[in-house]
């Protein structure tokens, strides 16, 4: 039997105040060609998935908190127990709005790696209405802050 254990992965914490863990896929122990699936953390009030696209489809599923969530021209505000599906190749973007840490979990397939994670690292996300299609009207401002120097 193959198990991780959430208690013992150190994850990594991304420019736009998020720790992301993964469970299924990335440096996980467990392994599956049909899907991914990690924890994530953001931080209270701005924490964020920047705005950004992938060729999976995604759920990302709210276990404790309250965020926004923009999926292509859509925005609405997710809480504790929903979920939203992300369809192959939209942009979205979720970011929390609350005064304590947001909790989710995202499932994704089929398994891969996907851009968003090194572009965030290294700078160089598809910034939203340049690059990429504008956020839907009175969203979060996307986080597209370089990594500090250290």
């Amino acid at each position: 039997m193959i198990v991780a254990d959430l208690a013992k992965t150190e994850g990594r914490t991304y420019p736009a105040r998020r720790r992301t863990r993964n469970i299924v896929g990335g440096l996980s122990p467990i392994q599956c060609r049909n899907f991914c699936m990690g924890f994530v953390t953001l931080e209270p009030r701005g924490g964020q998935v920047p705005w950004h696209n992938q060729e999976q489809e995604e759920i990302y599923f709210i276990v404790e908190g309250t965020g926004e969530m923009c999926v292509g021209r859509e925005r609405q505000v997710l809480s504790t127990g929903q979920a939203a599906f992300i369809p192959p190749g939209e942009f979205h973007q979720l970011t929390n709005i609350g005064d304590s840490p947001l909790k989710m979990i995202y499932v994704y397939g089929p398994a891969g790696d996907v851009a968003h994670w090194r572009q965030e690292l290294t700078g160089t996300l598809p910034r939203a209405g340049a690059e990429a299609p504008p956020l839907p009207e009175g969203a979060w401002p996307q986080c597209t802050e370089k990594p500090k120097e250290t």
